[in-house]
């Protein structure tokens, strides 16, 4: 009898926690009518959906707890998945603990199921696990992504170095060219030209290019352009010794994926195609054992 009262009392507390954090403070109020009036509209005229959720959630990030040693992680792992804005870690501490209030809604109300406090509890902490892991499984997307259009990058980048073009232009250069077939590697390319227009050093730019990707092959690249530009050396004679590595690499990968289909297709025809050839090969045969055994062993009885 106490578990569903304990229940409703920690639903309600949680609810009353999710209304203050989404309750807009006094300077946001008064933000939001001096926008009003600037822009000359009136306090009915809503915004989109989409802007009013970005904003709720980025609220409720912002109160949200935080642990000092996984915001630099989250931080660089949400760059890596492609966001760079900085809300992006106040939007996704949002995200995680309205997605673990929601599962303990669903399973210490009736809404779907019979209320369970065990379920609950179990729910709050795989929602606030699961966005970690989808970001995770994104950001592993996007450098798969990159990985597989470096070895265009690294063809364009040969041709144009050897044209007589500088570092820094060819990599514009690429970057401009790539923008519809690889937009991801194309805006990373963009965002090294930006970091140089500002004064960063070569160096520094090319170290930060490696740390946004995650890709271990760009990371390898990074270190021979900065190697080469510290010992002088021919940066187009280094760009096709590594761009015949990387073909290598992608060769060898895809010869070891194929080495594994035939053990990763074992699974599916034990499971899937193995008992329908049981049934069709061997059925006839049980059934006729089955009804000239039985029989005989009745009569001998």
């Amino acid at each position: 009898m106490m578990l569903p009262l304990l229940a409703f009392i920690f639903g309600t507390a949680l609810v009353a926690a999710a209304a203050y954090a989404f309750m807009p403070s006094r300077a946001v109020a008064i933000d939001r009518r001096l926008e009003e009036l600037t822009m000359g509209r009136e306090p009915g005229d809503g915004k989109p959906r989409l802007e009013k959720l970005t904003k709720a959630l980025k609220r409720l990030g912002e109160k949200a707890p935080r642990s000092t040693r996984e915001i630099g992680t989250l931080r660089l792992r949400l760059v890596q998945a492609g966001y760079r804005r900085d809300e992006a870690l106040t939007i996704f501490f949002g995200i995680r603990v309205a997605f673990a209030l929601l599962l303990f809604a669903l399973f210490a109300t009736s809404l779907i199921a019979r209320p369970n406090l065990t379920l609950a509890l179990g729910g709050l902490g795989l929602g606030y696990l699961l966005p970690g892991m989808v970001l995770a499984r994104m950001a592993k997307r996007r450098a798969h992504r990159i990985r597989l259009s470096l070895a265009d990058m690294l063809d364009l980048l040969v041709v144009s170095v050897e044209a007589g073009l500088g570092l820094d232009q060819a990599l514009t250069r690429v970057g401009e060219e790539l923008a519809f077939a690889y937009p991801e590697l194309a805006d990373e390319l963009r965002l090294i030209n930006l970091e140089l227009r500002a004064g960063k050093p070569r160096p520094e730019a090319l170290r930060n290019l490696a740390d946004r990707t995650g890709v271990d092959d760009l990371s390898s690249l990074v270190t021979m352009l900065i190697q080469t530009d510290k010992f002088g050396t021919s940066v187009a004679q280094s760009l096709r010794v590594y761009s015949e590595t990387l073909r290598t690499k992608r060769r060898q990968r895809a010869e070891e994926a194929a080495a594994k289909t035939g053990v990763k297709m074992v699974f599916p025809l034990v499971l899937c195609i193995f008992p329908a050839i049981w049934v069709v090969t061997i059925g006839p045969a049980a059934i006729r054992f089955v009804r000239v055994l039985f029989p005989m062993i009745q009569n001998t009885r």
